[in-house]
């Protein structure tokens, strides 16, 4: 039978998602975990600010975990807003009594800036929950609460790190992101060994639940036995792609996204789906054979985060003329032609909506069809193709596809270009997945048809 981890997140609730238990929930099922939850205060708040705090009794977070305990298990547990004194003390002593592996999140502020630990309830964090903590992870204004001293340097976190683990905790993680700079470190202090954690910063006001979902993805990675260097350093890239796939919603500072793993992997999935349909489909369309230029065909998708060629589907091997019929040399696959996944991925940075294209040969009767359709065409020269451009290997198609398209009154379904010596005239197709795309082209295909028995 497949073992099921589980982690708990004792922690406050956020009424907005973006924070707190619903935060921890969401990067648990990202990493693959049952998630278990035991509510500490319930927030009235959004992303601008908290209009609330209901707390609840200790006694109450007390017999939510030993509830979990007594039935469920935890493999391990992360602890975020707790809020007061009281809270910090019956969590302390239910982690002791189990002996939980506990990552530690010294929440103290909100985003918004309202207070999420009370003035007395820091003592009782270092004296009581820090000394259980298998892993702490403050942002540097919370590890200054707790040193007493202000961090403005690598070198300073790195101090603090290891004050930090006087109190006791295993291992301290600082995160950097308060320091200026473009990048990020993020330095661990465990078994007297300093680690440092180098990314860049991105630029975003979708940070909402930072905090909380990195010390969850720690958790969870502890709660399905990775080691901490190791848990820590994923954590570290995942909230970085979190942050930059974060969502634009509310007047504040908007979540960020921890399922985003999730939902590329089913995404890809998607796109594999549709390439190979399409596939069927050009593979059956006769009218199709017509369309094919003299480098062969092609056709992509992308997944919904695509960033980079390999995150684009295509054929491999490209698609080719077999006795008369188009048949594929190869299976789709990711990273499978750079051209169509430049294309697309120039595409979907000015409409992320498009996420699809084809290529088949230049005509001006085949741009003909495409009007005739009511299709969208825009073009670009390759004659106006800087020299600098030129010269860097993989940059024609993104400049050529960029410029028609800025250059366009409207989103286009086709872009063409007429070529230039060692290049040949190709037109592309944009749609919103692959077979759209080639519904597109069995339309253009039949047009063509039509055209030509004139």
């Amino acid at each position: 039978m497949k073992k099921i981890y589980k982690a708990l997140t004792i922690a406050g609730s956020d009424s907005g998602g973006g924070a707190g238990i619903q935060a921890d929930l969401k990067t648990f099922a990202a990493f693959g975990v049952h998630g278990m939850t035991v509510v500490t205060a319930v927030t009235a708040q959004n992303t601008v600010e908290v209009k609330g705090i209901h707390v609840l009794p200790p006694e109450m977070v007390e017999m939510q975990i030993q509830a979990i305990i007594e039935d469920i298990g935890v493999d391990a547990a992360k602890t975020g807003m707790l809020y007061t004194k009281e809270i910090v003390e019956a969590v302390a002593r239910k982690i002791e009594e189990h002996k939980i592996k506990t990552v530690v999140d010294p929440v103290m502020v909100a985003k918004s800036g309202a207070r999420l630990l009370l003035e007395d309830a820091i003592e009782a964090l270092k004296s009581k929950l820090i000394p259980k903590a298998l892993v702490i992870t403050p942002n540097i204004p919370e590890a200054e609460v707790i040193v007493g001293y202000e961090i403005r340097s690598i070198e300073d976190m790195k101090r603090a790190a290891k004050d930090i683990h006087e109190l006791g905790a295993d291992a301290v993680v600082i995160k950097g992101g308060h320091l200026p700079g473009k990048k990020i470190v993020d330095i661990l202090y465990y078994k007297g060994k300093t680690f440092e954690f180098e990314k860049l910063k991105i630029e975003s006001t979708n940070t909402h639940g930072t905090g909380c979902s990195f010390s969850a993805a720690i958790a969870a990675l502890i709660a399905k036995g990775k080691r901490i260097p190791e848990a820590v350093k994923v954590a570290s890239e995942f909230i970085n792609r979190a942050i930059k796939h974060g969502y634009s919603i509310g007047g504040g500072h908007g979540p960020v996204n921890p399922l985003v793993e999730l939902y590329e992997k089913s995404s890809k999935y998607i796109a594999w789906k549709n390439v190979s349909e399409a596939l069927k489909l050009i593979e059956e369309s006769p009218e199709l054979l017509q369309l094919l230029p003299e480098v062969r065909m092609n056709i992509g998708e992308a997944s919904m985060y695509a960033e980079e060629i390999e995150d684009v589907c295509a054929i491999s091997g490209r698609i080719t003329e077999v006795n008369g019929k188009l048949r594929a040399a190869g299976c789709p696959k990711f990273g499978a032609s750079k051209h169509i996944a430049r294309a697309i991925l120039s595409a979907m940075k000015i409409n992320p909506n498009i996420r699809a294209a084809m290529n088949i040969k230049y005509s001006k009767e085949i741009i003909e069809a495409c009007r005739k359709l009511g299709l969208i065409v825009a073009s670009f020269s390759r004659e106006e193709e800087p020299i600098h451009i030129k010269e860097t290997e993989g940059a024609s198609i993104p400049w050529g596809i960029r410029t028609a398209i800025m250059k366009s009154e409207k989103f286009p379904d086709i872009i063409y270009d007429l070529g230039e010596v060692g290049k040949e005239p190709m037109i592309r197709i944009l749609g919103r997945n692959a077979i759209d795309v080639v519904q597109k082209t069995k339309k253009i295909g039949e047009i063509l048809m039509q055209i030509n028995k004139k």
